[in-house]
C-alpha cells in the first residue's frame, strides 16, 4: 500500500520552484523540447520530483518525438493513477503520483509495442536516481 502525503497548498508552494508548483500542483505543462530528461539516456529510475515516489526505469524511456519525455511503461510498483481530462478542449487522461496526487502528464495510445502506450511525461515532475556502477 502506497502511503499518501498529505500537504497544504502553502506547504507545496514553499517547497517548489513556480514552474514545478504550476505544473505539479495546477496541472500546467513545461515547454515541449526544454525539459532536462527529455534527450536523458543514463540508466535509472525517475521519481516524482514532489515526493519522490518511483515512477519509471530508463528501460521504460524512449525517444518518441513529442517534446516531453515519453515512457512505453511504468514501474510494476509505482500505480500511477488516471483520471479524466477535458481541458484546452479536448479529451485525454492525466497521469497522477499516487503519494501526493501531483500532476505528472498524460498517456496516450499511440506508443511502441509491447504495450503500445505513451506516457507522457513533464521533466519538471521527475527526479532522477543513477543506478549504481
Amino acid at each position: 500500500m502506497i502511503e499518501k502525503i498529505q500537504k497544504t497548498e502553502e506547504q507545496w508552494q514553499a517547497e517548489l520552484d513556480e514552474l514545478e508548483y504550476k505544473v505539479l500542483r495546477q496541472a500546467g505543462t513545461e515547454r515541449p523540447f526544454t525539459g532536462k530528461y527529455y534527450e536523458h539516456s543514463e540508466k535509472g529510475t525517475y521519481n516524482c520530483r514532489a515526493c519522490g515516489h518511483a515512477l519509471f526505469k530508463s528501460e521504460h524511456k524512449y525517444h518518441s518525438g513529442c517534446g516531453w519525455p515519453s515512457f512505453w511503461g511504468e514501474l510494476e510498483t509505482a500505480d500511477i493513477k488516471h483520471k479524466m481530462d477535458r481541458s484546452h478542449g479536448m479529451t485525454r487522461i492525466e497521469l497522477l503520483c499516487p503519494a501526493c496526487d501531483s500532476h505528472l502528464g498524460h498517456i496516450f495510445n499511440d506508443g511502441p509495442k509491447p504495450k503500445g502506450l505513451r506516457y507522457c511525461i513533464n521533466s519538471v515532475c521527475l527526479d532522477f536516481e543513477a543506478d549504481e556502477k
